[in-house]
């Protein structure tokens, strides 16, 4: 091809033809990307539900990806040898400059395909605890949100004593999966295992301590009779969990300065701080009508050695 009596090396009046449908072509995806997105946002609307968006979104991108793919490649390579040789060389190419975007796309059919986790759970995934909000094939975006006092010490530090959001949004690469744990909170069983540790002196009123302490607990916590059915005949048949203790309980541990009580229950997999905060509360208005006192760390002084004051005007 010629422009201005220039040769244009490479350019011909097919490849320019060929460039051309390639342009409309990516046009035409994203003008149908376009009207997904409008009947995605208008079904929103009418029917919020947010795995099945998640789902129909996740579907949408690979087709248009995969169209787009093969449309070019059907545009451009024709020819099944030239197919080849730009397959081969566009796979060693891809290998050993993209291969961090590759193990995160790998990421991304893991986390579909194994289930690992959808839209809305809360997880761990790598050094991050929230709520996926977004999963993408690079990255999985999570709403962030704080750790209780006995997690503190864990990386990154956080200011939020609760698992509550703290505003941040933090973006994690899809190929974590592979290098670490991701916990789940409510892939498939919606409840956790809570404890709270209560000190009290050794001369309370233990029976009357725990008494109040687990009247809390089942007045708070879920119920043997509220904890559903399904998830726990799901969890019996796929993973092989035989645990029906859903009923609070008490444990005592000897230290050397009080005795401990550790209450365990089951609660839903939100709301937990709130959960605890009305138990405390509870608690805590119980024991101070039995006149049961909380421990805490404290020094006795059993002797003084003898102690002699001075005048400022008094001799040496």
């Amino acid at each position: 091809m010629d422009v201005f009596g220039i040769r244009l090396v490479g350019v011909s009046a097919e490849s320019g033809r060929k460039l051309l449908m390639s342009i409309v072509l990516i046009v035409a995806l994203l003008v149908l990307r376009w009207l997904l997105a409008a009947l995605d946002r208008y079904l929103i609307e009418r029917h919020p539900n947010a795995p099945a968006i998640f789902w129909v979104r996740q579907v949408v991108n690979i087709i248009l990806v995969v169209v787009l793919a093969f449309g070019l490649a059907s545009i451009w390579l024709n020819n099944p040898a030239h197919l080849t040789t730009a397959m081969g060389l566009l796979s060693a190419g891809l290998a050993f400059a993209l291969q961090k975007p590759i193990s995160a796309i790998a990421g991304y059919l893991v986390i579909l395909r194994g289930r690992t986790f959808h839209v809305g759970d809360r997880i761990l995934m790598g050094d991050v605890r929230g709520e996926v909000i977004a999963v993408g094939f690079i990255q999985t975006t999570i709403m962030e949100m704080g750790q209780p006092p006995g997690e503190q010490g864990d990386q990154p530090s956080m200011w939020i004593k609760g698992r509550q959001f703290s505003g941040r949004v933090v973006t994690v690469s899809n190929s974590t999966v592979f290098d670490k744990p991701v916990y789940n909170y409510t892939r498939d069983f919606p409840y956790l295992w809570e404890e709270m540790m209560i000190p009290i002196t050794y001369d309370a009123d233990r029976a009357k301590a725990e008494a109040i302490i687990l009247e809390a607990a089942r007045r708070h916590s879920m119920q043997t009779s509220r904890v559903s059915a399904e998830a726990m005949r799901h969890m019996q048949e796929v993973y092989f969990v035989n645990s029906t203790d859903f009923e609070p309980r008490v444990f005592y541990r000897l230290t050397d300065n009080w005795l401990e009580l550790a209450v365990r229950f089951v609660v839903a997999d939100r709301g937990i701080r709130e959960v605890k905060d009305a138990m405390s509360r509870e608690i805590i208005g119980g024991f101070d009508a039995a006149g049961i006192g909380i421990a805490s760390a404290t020094y006795d002084i059993v002797g003084l050695p003898p102690v002699r004051v001075r005048s400022e005007k008094e001799p040496e």
